[in-house]
């Protein structure tokens, strides 16, 4: 397959053949820099997969330095804490389109509540979370992605010198402060991973799984009637529909033949998790409470972040359900529109009407048979 023009890559389509290949981190490393040496410096997919001193792209001790900060500061958020945070974001976001009978679900609820969260858990203002916010979007679509990470760095650099000089409880100054010692560029690194897994595939995966609860009959009655929880609906995505539909760049150190095909040394190996999440060969039957896909990766770089995902993507969807449990879709599927990009699985916008006044309160205790998925 090619990811722009000329810029080949091999896409893995077989779940087995995809564990291989995350669990072996020394004939596939994640390191990009032999292989973005060959690739024009304007090509649209470069600032998406070139290297960065973070987790996500690097080996061997290099990473497990860089897995160690970023996964303590992840462990420092509050988990219990988020759910009053997701519901102090939710109820005035749900008032502000209620009066309207009807709401974009992408820009008017996924967004700006994935958004003022992570800003939260990072440590971030709104000035600059929406420069990052708008950054990140033209990364993951391919569309002006280098204006995009210019955008993305200038205001993260603003926000390390802000918690340097003024530290808080936040991803950000618990970076800056671990026992590793990371350098301004590898905080800002961590930073760029942590924000590119948090806003886009986030908003996706709420977007996304909202779409699947009010088009499919299993969960448009029993999430709402408590046979199936909100965990149901989105492990589901998570197979079927995942938000980073085709991710996790690794490059061969050297040639190498899996599946009787050969791999060339230092070109990308992508793996479709959505393609694999539904080989014929390891999917069948009911997959109510199975979370075997592969939408989290695997290996070493399995994504850290899996619990707080989990948390703001089921919270966010309860606070909406709660509130307007008549809401429907304003249009035929077929006519919703997905945006461009190798990546992700991204729609422009989810419309949605209800007839019923909000019952959304300031405080109130979430129903049980969708918190059970927590």
């Amino acid at each position: 397959m090619e990811l722009a023009p000329n810029v080949p890559a091999t896409l893995v389509l077989d779940y087995r053949t995809a564990l291989r290949i995350f669990n072996d981190p020394d004939h596939f490393p994640a390191d990009p820099r032999t292989w973005q040496q060959s690739v024009p410096a304007d090509s649209p997919i470069r600032p998406m997969m070139e290297w960065r001193p973070n987790a996500q792209h690097s080996s061997g001790l290099e990473h497990t330095r860089y897995r160690q900060a970023l996964t303590a500061s992840i462990e420092g958020i509050d988990l219990h804490a988020m759910h009053s945070t997701i519901e102090q974001i939710a109820t005035p976001l749900i008032h502000s389109f209620a009066v309207d009978g009807a709401a974009d679900l992408v820009s008017q609820y996924a967004f700006p509540i994935v958004f003022e969260t992570l800003n939260r858990i990072v440590g971030c203002s709104a000035e600059l979370g929406r420069r990052l916010a708008t950054g990140m979007a033209a990364l993951f679509d391919t569309v002006e992605a280098e204006r995009g990470m210019k955008m993305v760095s200038e205001a993260l650099r603003e926000l390390i010198a802000l918690r340097r000089d003024k530290p808080a409880n936040d991803v950000t100054s618990r970076l800056l402060h671990h026992a590793t010692n990371l350098n301004e560029e590898e905080i800002l690194a961590q930073l760029i991973s942590f924000y590119g897994a948090g806003i886009e595939p986030q908003r996706n995966l709420i977007a996304n799984t909202m779409l699947l609860i009010l088009t499919d009959s299993r969960f448009a009655g029993s999430v709402l009637g408590g046979a199936l929880t909100t965990r149901d609906a989105l492990d589901e995505v998570l197979f079927d529909d995942p938000p980073l539909a085709n991710f996790c760049a690794t490059y061969p150190r050297q040639s190498i033949l899996i599946d009787d095909t050969w791999l060339p040394a230092h070109k990308p190996v992508l793996i479709s998790l959505a393609a694999c999440n539904n080989d014929p060969a390891t999917t069948s039957g009911d997959r109510t409470g199975n979370r075997s896909h592969l939408a989290w990766g695997a290996g070493p770089h399995a994504c850290p972040a899996k619990s707080v995902a989990y948390l703001i993507a089921q919270d966010a969807i309860d606070q909406l359900l709660d509130a307007l449990p008549e809401i429907r879709l304003a249009i035929p599927a077929e006519q919703l529109v997905w945006r461009p990009g190798p990546f992700h699985r991204a729609l422009t916008s989810l419309p949605v009407t209800f007839s019923d006044t909000p019952q959304c309160r300031c405080t109130h205790a979430k129903a049980p048979h969708r918190a059970a998925g927590g």
